[in-house]
């Protein structure tokens, strides 16, 4: 039992490692965390519902964690060849497309929730 708490807190350092590595080498990664803490503010500030509070959360980790998902198949392609090759840039432009669907997402979400409140508040 103790072993397997061990292994436990041992990942749980990898993957901290991991959010760190996105933190200080992925520019994007920083942007779009900056982005999400602004965006769950104005959420507060909005009062928008609980519901839409958790939409919102959710679709910030699913972006979040988008970009880590590019960033360790671009991490993976550049180790198995430094050479240009077409499957690696497959890879990377898919993964990356993956990252910008989410994000177009996530601001469509982001506008069904926040144009509304921030009209109401105008509007008053």
């Amino acid at each position: 039992m103790i072993k397997r708490i061990h292994h436990h807190v041992i990942s749980f350092g990898r993957a901290l490692r991991g959010i760190q590595h996105a933190f200080t080498t992925q520019p994007n990664f920083v942007i779009h965390f900056i982005l999400s803490v602004m965006a769950i503010l104005l959420g507060f500030f909005l009062s928008i519902t609980n519901f839409e509070m958790i939409l919102l959360v959710t679709m910030i980790v699913l972006g979040l964690g988008a970009e880590m998902i590019n960033t360790a198949l671009e991490e993976l392609a550049n180790l198995v060849t430094r050479e240009w090759r077409e499957e690696a840039r497959v890879a990377k432009d898919v993964s990356a497309g993956m990252v910008l669907l989410t994000a177009v997402g996530t601001v469509f979400v982001a506008a069904l929730i926040f144009i509304p409140k921030i009209l109401e508040v105008f509007a008053k």
